[in-house]
């Protein structure tokens, strides 16, 4: 007596699971991948992607030293509604704080503090030096030496105009910067510039003039 062949259980594809196909090579069942649904997007909320930004540029001043900036970036996290960043914000600017209370209190006097500047300056560290002559010139805004160090620097690091307005700025407050302004190496990228010889080089009269009112105001 022979057997009936087994029937063959076919699968209809319309009654498969959505996540199921079936190979017409095996006959076999697979798994599909589910997607993972899209997370949401830091630009949905401005105000989210507003704070990350000012914590990377808080985090980006700090590594680069300019302390005074990354403080004002972090401050603004700090303000936030993100409670998460503003926790980070805190432990960073904390630091950015502890730095700048050291440098305040290391020297003495303005001028010892300029001079460290300018050690700075003379090793090629511009950025440190940049902000220890900012901050000098925000503690004595009437100080010569100060204007004339950032002219300094401006011309060094490229800043053409800053380092004509400094200077002037200098030159007003004491004409005699003037003749140390012609012999310094630190301006040499202004050496054909003729606002810089007008500066430097302006007419007689006018300069005694303001060497005389200089000497009436040292008095």
């Amino acid at each position: 007596m022979t057997k009936k062949p087994s029937e063959k259980v076919k699968l209809s594809s319309s009654k498969l699971n959505k996540k199921e196909v079936l190979t017409k090579s095996t006959g076999r069942i697979l798994q599909m991948a589910q997607k993972t649904p899209a997370k949401k997007s830091v630009g949905d909320d401005p105000r989210f992607a507003q704070a990350v930004q000012n914590y990377e540029a808080g985090l980006r001043a700090l590594q680069e030293h300019k302390f005074e900036k990354a403080k004002a970036s972090l401050q603004k996290v700090i303000a936030g509604t993100n409670k998460e960043l503003a926790d980070r914000a805190a432990v960073h600017l904390s630091a950015c704080n502890q730095h700048l209370d050291r440098v305040t209190n290391q020297f003495k006097s303005p001028e010892e503090h300029y001079d460290y500047a300018i050690s700075l300056m003379n090793v090629g560290d511009y950025v440190m030096a940049r902000e220890h002559l900012e901050k000098l010139s925000k503690q004595v805004p009437k100080a010569d030496y100060v204007a004339y160090g950032l002219a300094a620097l401006d011309c060094l690091t490229g800043h053409v105009e800053d380092s004509l307005r400094h200077l002037d700025n200098a030159i007003r407050m004491n004409a005699a910067l003037r003749f140390q302004a012609r012999n310094d190496s630190d301006f040499q990228n202004l050496a054909e510039d003729p606002r810089f010889t007008e500066l430097l080089y302006p007419d007689p009269g006018a300069e005694l003039g303001q060497i005389a009112a200089s000497s009436e105001d040292d008095r």
